[in-house]
């Protein structure tokens, strides 16, 4: 057993960040005070900024319905425009959709049939898109296979457990381009282009990296990308993308048929009925907050630098108080999310995960983000530009025994 986090490798906290009138970051978002923000990774957190441009936009829609809905796949139009800037993508090949698993569910109904097709995922997928692969093999009659990617895979590791498991059946390959159980990259350019070359189809669930990555489709040939918003791009809640490059995208309708529908890729998309669009449109008034503020550059760095302070400091405290290490080995480890074991059997499933965050969120007025992996629990940890070091040594020093109490209560039986 390696010894818990020593002195030697301390990791000094990044000076907070502060708004231009020396506020602190935290005053740009209306975060409960009362609550210990550490899981933006999950729901994100929007800037006041683009709270105050969606109620503008909400307010035109409601004044005047009958003209808002008509002009509004113009208004849309001008959005992607804008969000394929920031995420440096062409946008004839964007379409907004509510959320990751939105898209993902685009490309499930709109794939023409394969049939005996098999679809490949692998055991570090997001449940709702794993659960819409499955489907999807069974619509095709064929399977849904699951490659295994250990958590401590390396680039070359992680791309042969993939394609180890690719034969001719394979008729789409789903792939993380963050894995959000497992806080981890994916070889996505090297499994998308071992994909190009056989000519099966590549979705890369991209959910986690808007925000995280300036360039997130750069090197990534693949047929189809969907990302959030939502997340560290911090636009409103029911904002995605759907990328598409290649021709499969002329397959690709939305899931509602609208009036739109007459239309290529991505204009039918841009018509969805009465649904509320304003987060799409105000997604780029979250985007330029940051950057007019800090800049996405400073941003990406001071997130980096946080997670590292705070993931040596939680784990070194919950190293002291289990008497294990807690330290995580990820291959191939995320900027602003990192992995800290949790003592067994706490949130040995995904039920379990769930649970647990709930109970510290209702006991310890934490907001924490809590996973599994091959029946072992982790914490998973989440740095934005409203984070400090204070955040997570609050977390080491008032949290991590009541998990250690709660961990011997439920090895005893007491599920209290």
């Amino acid at each position: 057993m390696r010894s818990p986090v020593s002195p030697s490798n301390h990791v000094t906290a990044p000076s907070p960040l502060a708004m231009a009138d020396g506020r602190p970051a935290a005053a740009a978002w209306s975060l409960s005070s009362k609550i210990t923000h550490l899981n933006h990774g999950s729901y994100g957190a929007v800037p006041l900024t683009a709270q105050a441009q969606q109620s503008i936009l909400r307010r035109q829609m409601e004044a005047s319905p009958g003209e808002w809905f008509p002009a509004l796949p113009e208004k849309i139009a001008a959005a992607r425009e804008e969000v394929a800037g920031f995420l440096r993508v062409c946008s004839a090949d964007l379409a907004f959709v509510p959320n990751a698993s939105g898209g993902a569910s685009v490309v499930y109904t709109s794939l023409p049939v394969q049939a005996g097709g098999d679809v490949l995922v692998t055991d570090h997928g997001y449940g709702a898109v794993t659960m819409g692969a499955e489907r999807l093999a069974h619509r095709w009659r064929g399977s849904l296979r699951t490659a295994h990617v250990p958590l401590d895979a390396d680039a070359d590791t992680a791309y042969e457990a993939v394609i180890s498991e690719v034969n001719e059946s394979t008729g789409l390959i789903v792939i993380d381009h963050i894995t959000s159980a497992t806080a981890r990259w994916m070889p996505v350019e090297r499994i998308a282009a071992e994909g190009r070359r056989r000519g099966i189809p590549i979705l890369v669930d991209g959910a986690h990296v808007p925000g995280l990555a300036e360039e997130p489709v750069k090197g990534v040939d693949c047929d189809f990308w969907i990302g959030n918003l939502h997340k560290f791009a911090c636009a409103p809640r029911g904002a995605a993308v759907l990328v598409a490059g290649s021709r499969l995208r002329d397959e690709l309708f939305p899931l509602i048929d609208s009036w739109g529908a007459k239309h290529p890729f991505p204009q039918r998309f841009d018509s969805q009925g009465t649904c509320d669009a304003s987060s799409y449109l105000a997604a780029p008034a979250a985007f330029a907050f940051i950057e007019d503020t800090w800049g996405w550059t400073t941003a990406r760095t001071y997130m980096r630098q946080l997670a590292d302070y705070a993931e040596q400091t939680v784990a070194a405290a919950m190293s002291e108080a289990t008497g294990e290490d807690c330290r995580t080995d990820v291959g191939m480890p995320v900027s602003a999310l990192r992995l800290v074991r949790v003592p067994a059997p706490l949130a040995a499933t995904h039920d379990e995960a769930d649970a647990l965050r709930d109970r510290v969120a209702r006991e310890l007025n934490v907001a924490a983000a809590f996973t599994s992996f091959e029946g072992q629990g982790y914490l998973r940890l989440s740095t934005h530009v409203y984070n400090t070091a204070a955040d997570f040594e609050y977390f080491a020093e008032r949290c991590v025994p009541v998990l250690k109490a709660w961990a011997r209560a439920a090895s005893n039986g007491d599920q209290s």
